[in-house]
């Protein structure tokens, strides 16, 4: 058994990287990838049935009410953000921005923050790397502030759901370092970034999506979350035997392989009710940061990215110091508190 989960999780960390296909097709794979796990590991039931099938109800939800409500209001939010940025301090705005998107990411979820955050680039307009730099920051302030509910982004809907915890659990797990570091990205952003407006800034294409896209992007998120309930049940084996007795500090930086791999399916393979919850925190904390260092490490990452034709070695050159100081000082912070 063991050997088969190890061979599952192997495919799951390397083919969606290495192969295209399998990227594009991510949540299909994943939710394949689930059900052979689940058989593997002799875990399935029709309890686990339907939880898979419950879990993703209510993200699945705030993705298509908040992508409808995106489509038909756009027009209106163009307006308002150019009438805010040309009302406040370049440097206020930018903070502004990246602070706001954090922390609403985990009420109108991560995706539909990240396709705000590309409105916002697209409309305002400034220089290559500003605007780049702004996107990354940005980026990282939604994927931190998405984890606070679950419904923010999978990762969380998922840690929730294993641990069968209440919708605040997370706040109160990770809140107290996920807001200041919201709000110290957005003032970061501010002081380095030097926008000189151009017309050479990103070219964000068209913005406006059909139905046919809201209710096909809504489908996968459906499949996404189910799968990963799925794989982190089958997992839960290899995680009894491997994980849970491991030093929380030593899975903090294991966990910095989320930059290159989604958090979500992560969390779904470790994170157990048999941990105790600084244990959890450690891992929540190591897969969120570090999955704003790279590209494929989170949804929001890669939604932008796609839309504002960042190519991955622009995102690693800000993205991955960026990172690696934002582990460096939540690690300081974690071996105060426990040590």
């Amino acid at each position: 058994m063991m050997i088969g989960l190890m061979i599952i999780l192997l495919l799951v960390l390397v083919l969606p990287f290495t192969v295209h296909k399998v990227e594009a097709n991510l949540e299909i794979f994943l939710f394949v990838m689930g059900i052979i796990s689940v058989f593997v590991s002799d875990a399935f039931s029709e309890e686990l049935l339907r939880k898979a099938l419950e879990d993703p109800v209510h993200i699945t939800a705030a993705v298509l009410v908040a992508g409808l409500l995106f489509k038909w209001f756009r027009s209106p939010l163009e307006k308002a953000i150019l009438f805010v940025q040309q009302k406040l301090p370049s440097g206020v705005f930018i903070a502004l921005v990246v602070i706001v998107l954090g922390l609403v990411a985990s009420v109108i979820t991560a995706i539909i923050a990240a396709l705000v955050l590309v409105l916002v680039a697209s409309v305002v307009r400034y220089d290559r790397k500003s605007e780049i730099l702004f996107t990354i920051f940005a980026c990282f302030s939604i994927g931190l502030g998405a984890a606070l509910t679950p419904i923010g982004e999978p990762l969380s809907t998922i840690t929730v759901s294993k641990l069968d915890a209440e919708f605040f659990y997370l706040i109160d797990l990770v809140g107290l370092f996920v807001i200041p570091a919201v709000v110290l990205y957005g003032i970061l952003a501010a002081v380095l970034i030097r926008p000189a407006e151009s017309a050479d800034g990103l070219d964000a294409g068209p913005l406006s999506e059909s139905y046919k896209a809201i209710f096909l992007r809504t489908a996968k998120i459906y499949l996404f979350v189910a799968g990963l309930t799925l794989l982190g049940a089958g997992f839960e084996p290899f995680i009894k035997e491997y994980l849970v007795g491991l030093n929380p500090l030593i899975l903090y930086w294991i966990n910095i392989i989320s930059a290159t791999l989604d958090n979500a399916t992560l969390a779904a393979a470790e994170i157990s009710p048999l941990m105790e919850d600084r244990t959890i925190q450690s891992i929540l904390l190591g897969l969120i940061i570090s999955g704003g260092m790279l590209i494929p490490g989170n949804i929001p990452n890669i939604i932008a990215a796609g839309r504002l034709n960042i190519t991955s070695r622009e995102w690693a050159r800000y993205g991955v110091p960026i990172g690696i100081l934002s582990m460096i000082v939540c690690f300081v912070i974690l071996v105060f508190i426990y040590y």
